[in-house]
């Protein structure tokens, strides 16, 4: 679906893209759309006013395909903050890419030191949402 068409649908909603490329955006919107997938997190340093706005609860937002394209709909149901190092099995389980921990850990270091730094200080804003509606019509990787 066209973004301007999606943004009509919803007029409040926040607009985003999973990943730093296209196989993994490909792969993250699939886990989504198997129910796999069921939470996400991003540096703290990349919300605010030069980067994405935080999420909120209740709100539901459009994510892109990575031609930009609206994929698919999310409504957040939760928002919590904490240490890299904080993070436990459940949530990193949740996010559906990896079996466990210790998987989670390697994966997203390595997201987060292609995208800025990693630290097993740095804060995360950790969400988890639920699939409101899905555009796509292709839904294998």
């Amino acid at each position: 679906m066209k973004l301007e068409e999606a943004q009509a649908l919803y007029p409040d909603a926040e607009i985003f893209t999973f990943g730093d490329n296209r196989a993994l955006c490909d792969e993250l919107l699939f886990l989504v759309r198997q129910g796999r997938k069921t939470a996400t997190c991003g540096a703290l340093r990349d919300y605010g006013e030069r980067g994405d706005a935080l999420p909120v609860v209740g709100r539901q937002d459009i994510a892109l395909d990575w031609d930009g394209n609206a994929a698919l709909v999310i409504e957040t149901i939760e928002v919590t903050r904490r240490r890299y190092c904080d993070v436990d099995a459940d949530f990193a389980l949740a996010e559906g890419e990896n079996d466990d921990l210790a998987g989670w850990q390697v994966a997203h270091r390595g997201y987060f030191e292609r995208n800025g730094g990693w630290s097993a200080e740095m804060e995360l804003i950790c969400e988890r949402f639920r699939l409101v509606e899905d555009f796509g019509e292709d839904r294998d990787v």
